[in-house]
């Protein structure tokens, strides 16, 4: 699971002081299923994007659950969407990611937080119940939504 959060605010590079994440440091979190990663694949004044990107081990995610023996083939309970399809997992590795910012408080630029920035979130894949459906969710808040459909194989 990918999520990126990119700004073009001058400089763009202050969004490291809003995450509470160094553009300059991959960092990685344990989590529930397997490890997150907070990196910055482009930090420049003009923009900048940080990534968090969930690995979970659906080895790990499986392992200890008794199933009935005998349903299915032998490695069903390992083929799944959860390691690529944004979930709870996604909201747990956010929350521990960037708890820190999601207080609101910015210590190095206190006024930071307050100012309206232009900020694009991108999620790689999400399972949603109709085509609309993020739209009819992030839309009366005031976001702007876009919604490119990838084709199942």
């Amino acid at each position: 699971m990918l999520l990126t959060i990119s700004t073009t605010y001058r400089p763009a590079t202050d969004l490291g002081y809003l995450l509470h994440k160094n553009p300059a440091r991959l960092q990685s979190i344990e989590v529930a299923g397997g490890q997150a990663h907070v990196f910055y694949p482009e930090a420049t004044a003009e923009r900048c994007t940080a990534a968090l990107l969930l690995d979970l081990d659906p080895v790990g995610l499986v392992r200890g659950k008794g199933g009935a023996s005998g349903e299915g083939f032998a490695l069903e309970q390992y083929v799944n969407d959860r390691p690529y399809v944004a979930s709870s997992f996604l909201s747990a590795a956010l929350s521990k990611a960037y708890g820190t910012a999601m207080n609101g408080t910015c210590k190095d630029k206190p006024d930071l937080p307050a100012q309206a920035l232009p900020l694009a979130v991108k999620v790689a894949v999400v399972s949603a119940p109709g085509p609309d459906w993020p739209r009819r969710l992030f839309e009366p808040l005031g976001y702007e939504v876009d919604i490119e459909t990838t084709p199942l194989d």
